[in-house]
């Protein structure tokens, strides 16, 4: 079964305040394209990144060595784990024979590769691999003993995705891009003779939610955060609505243990998402979750329909719980102490086990395997940590800062044991998202700053998810205006609050994805409230990522960051660019050019008005990356050119 997962300003204009419309419009245009067709061939060569000195090099590549592997899946039989893993350098398929044995790689190369599912019939794996990360990746088959691959489906710039294989192990349903690139059409594959049929055809960003014989439940994302669902019968071709439909809620469905019944995990009701029963053809929503002030973040029900496995996000921690599929009575589920988080990562067909996760403070993600049928749960995996004592890993503290108009918002923050009472310096990490959010829990990147005696700091500014949909939906389009201000107000706290002796701590700042671009706007809207800053992957200029991101993407992230027409003025007011002219701090910047979310484009352009002005600043791009690097080579260079940086300029 496939788990359900769920990140008053003045007016001015993209190259510096006071510019008139025509230019504005003019600046939109700076570049047009996606991926390496935004940079030229002249940019990808003049922002290479530089060689770092071989004692930063390493010690980078040692806390990258600082991991285990993902959840994984496990065989039919119980007695194979298969796993997504980057030890090798860049994520390949890996499996353990038995608990805590050798682990043996199944695929290799430079392009990432992850395992989707085993097939019902325990013969073969299904595996998704991407290229320079351009995140269109294909579908493969591979024997679960290893070998070579089997390409199911990848093309060029399409992007597919795998949904589910039938109990009879005899086709494969996946999800592509191919017709238009802003729909996601719904394709079957025969595995026995490769012949491809189309499922259905309509527009609109769609994938599987479930299915039981020839019924399937759609979803149709409707926005960043919304979705409507849809019930297809194959055999008819009938396309019925079920649950969401014109709504502008958080919506999961899957189908229940009973005939005519639905799971609903939703924030329709009540600030938080919770879980609910829904029979068809009635209107109401029966709790089957406790109601707290927390969201529950995740659930699956497995396909033979006994057991509910949920997760509870509890300010940034996570509780597993379990109920009965049928008579929704509360199941025990293993006790880990000192966890932070317990999460659900894939259960066997036949419902006997499952695979849990299992994070610390002091250690990265570990797997278990739960037995159902004798309560005992096995420890798979062991933790990658060479040349490390994790013992002295600092764990997170759960703190609040006040904004200007009152609010608190939480943080985690992870003080040096030196920093206990003396002025240190401060990074300040922003999540991406914007609807993501930072947790407690193992941090080696965290860590890397802490050793050098730099206090890290990760806000959940309003917009974060985890708190209720009020708090989520705080900052969606032209409502960001009235609280963008919590990026400023962390770092005011900190000066203010954080001082020994009366020496003020300085402050930096960073980020992948929105985390950059909150870093562009921190450096940009209120220079000089930062020290320093490294936007990783960050967006410059609001209309320009809206008009050249993903076609696929684009309409989701209107509804998140605002619509390029309608909210013009907002996101213009909202754009880095538009206060380039302010930057008093230096700056880094760093891109991957096959981006298909933010264009590398973002990038050059407000790195080149930097550099016609001077303003101190660097730009990298990595000609083979795309949203964050994920060779070990290029993220080396990555934490090591922003580690420096920041170290650098903070610390001297």
């Amino acid at each position: 079964m496939k788990k359900m997962l769920f990140f008053s300003l003045s007016f001015g204009v993209v190259f510096g305040l006071g510019c008139s419309h025509k230019s504005q419009k003019k600046s939109e245009a700076n570049y047009q394209g996606l991926g390496v067709e935004s940079v030229s061939a002249d940019d990808l060569k003049n922002y290479k990144a530089q060689k770092l000195p071989p004692s930063i090099e390493n010690k980078i590549s040692l806390i990258l060595d600082t991991q285990t592997p993902g959840g994984g899946v496990l065989h039919p039989d119980g007695k194979t784990l298969f796993f997504s893993w980057r030890i090798s350098g860049s994520s390949q398929v890996w499996k353990l024979n038995s608990p805590q044995g050798f682990p043996v790689q199944l695929t290799g190369g430079k392009d990432t590769t992850q395992v989707a599912t085993v097939t019902p019939d325990g013969k073969k794996l299904v595996l998704q691999r991407d290229i320079d990360g351009q995140e269109n990746p294909g579908i493969y088959l591979q024997s679960i003993n290893g070998g070579p691959l089997d390409k199911i489906y990848h093309q060029d710039k399409v992007k597919a995705t795998f949904q589910f294989v039938t109990d009879d192990s005899q086709w494969l349903y996946f999800t592509a891009n191919d017709k238009t690139p802003d729909t996601l059409t719904l394709y079957k594959v025969n595995l026995n003779t490769k012949n491809k049929e189309l499922v259905l055809n309509e527009n609109g960003y769609w994938s599987v939610s479930d299915y039981k014989g020839s019924l399937l439940l759609l979803q149709k994302l409707t926005g960043s955060r919304m979705s409507e669902y849809y019930l297809y019968d194959e055999a008819t071709k009938k396309l019925d609505p079920v649950f969401g439909q014109n709504a502008s809620d958080e919506n999961v469905l899957q189908f229940g243990a009973q005939d005519k019944t639905y799971l609903v995990m939703t924030s329709k009701i009540g600030n938080y998402r919770r879980l609910y029963l829904l029979k068809s053809g009635s209107p109401d929503l029966k709790p089957l979750s406790e109601e707290t002030p927390f969201d529950v973040s995740s659930f699956s029900i497995d396909r033979g329909r006994r057991r509910i496995l949920y997760e509870v996000n509890r300010a940034g921690y996570s509780q597993l719980k379990a109920l009965d599929a049928k008579t929704f009575k509360a199941i025990s589920v293993p006790d880990f102490a000192k966890a932070d988080h317990v999460l659900h990562a894939s259960t066997t067909r036949n419902a006997r086990w499952s695979v849990i996760s299992v994070i610390t403070n002091k250690s990265p993600r570990i797997s278990y395997t739960y037995d159902w049928n004798t309560q005992k749960a096995t420890q798979w995996t062991l933790p990658s940590l060479p040349e490390i004592d994790a013992t002295k890993f600092v764990a997170a503290s759960l703190e609040y800062y006040t904004s200007k108009d009152g609010t608190r918002i939480p943080m985690f923050v992870r003080r040096p044991s030196v920093c206990a009472k003396k002025t240190c310096p401060v990074v300040v990490h922003f999540h991406g998202g914007p609807e993501g959010q930072s947790r407690a829990g193992f941090h080696s990147v965290a860590q890397l700053f802490v050793d050098e005696g730099i206090i890290f700091v990760e806000p959940n500014v309003r917009g974060s998810d985890g708190y209720g949909k009020e708090w989520l939906n705080a900052d969606n389009a032209a409502k960001r205006l009235s609280v963008i201000s919590d990026i400023q107000d962390v770092s005011d706290f900190i000066k203010k609050n954080w001082a020994y002796d009366g020496q003020t701590p300085k402050v930096g700042v960073m980020g992948w994805s929105y985390g950059g671009y909150a870093t562009l706007f921190a450096m940009t809207k209120y220079a000089g409230t930062y020290d320093a800053g490294v936007s990783l992957v960050g967006i410059s200029n609001l209309l320009t990522f809206l008009n050249n991101t993903a076609p696929y993407r684009r309409k989701l992230r209107a509804s998140e960051y605002g619509d390029p027409e309608k909210d013009k003025e907002a996101l213009v007011q909202l754009s880095p660019m538009t206060y380039v002219d302010q930057v008093k701090s230096p700056l880094m910047i760093i891109q991957g050019a096959n981006d298909p979310r933010v264009p590398a484009g973002e990038a050059v352009q407000i790195q080149k008005i930097l550099q016609s002005k001077k303003i101190q600043s660097e730009l990298i791009i990595f000609p083979d990356e795309g949203h964050g690097s994920q060779k070990k080579e290029n993220r080396i260079l990555e934490l090591g050119h922003a580690l420096n940086f920041l170290v650098k300029n903070l610390k001297q």
